[in-house]
């Protein structure tokens, strides 16, 4: 092998590494994790190609300092397992504290959002 065509092959390698680093550290690294509680509003199967669930969640109301009114706050997120999908949908308008992931970018089989649910930690009912 000449030396050109090594520094080529080594040039071609580094350039797959990095590019391989960059699509892990975007699509596929946990940027954050946490848990969201409030009262889940829907839960729907959608897309074109790969069908995912996504659904959002109505968090408790915030006073505001300003008009003394009550805010509403939504998060809108994708499922990762049918089963949780399913026993969501099965029990709508119910209070619901989630763990989900927080990733830096969608992928389409992942769903639309980049927070991605992956347990239901409890479940009451709505007072």
């Amino acid at each position: 092998m000449t030396t050109g065509k090594k520094a080529i092959s080594i040039t071609a390698i580094l350039v797959l590494l990095i590019l391989a680093i960059i699509c892990y550290y975007r699509y596929f690294f946990v940027f954050g994790e946490g848990v969201k509680a409030g009262e889940l509003n829907y839960v729907v199967k959608k897309g074109y190609v790969f069908k995912t669930y996504e659904g959002k969640l109505i968090q408790s109301g915030i006073r505001s300092k300003q008009t003394g009114t009550v805010q509403s706050n939504e998060f809108e997120f994708s499922i990762a397992k049918k089963e949780i999908a399913e026993k969501m949908m099965a029990n709508s308008g119910k209070f619901y504290e989630l763990h989900y992931k927080e990733y830096k970018n969608p992928l389409p089989w992942r769903g639309f959002s980049v927070y991605v649910v992956d347990s239901i930690l409890t479940t009451k009912d709505v007072q």
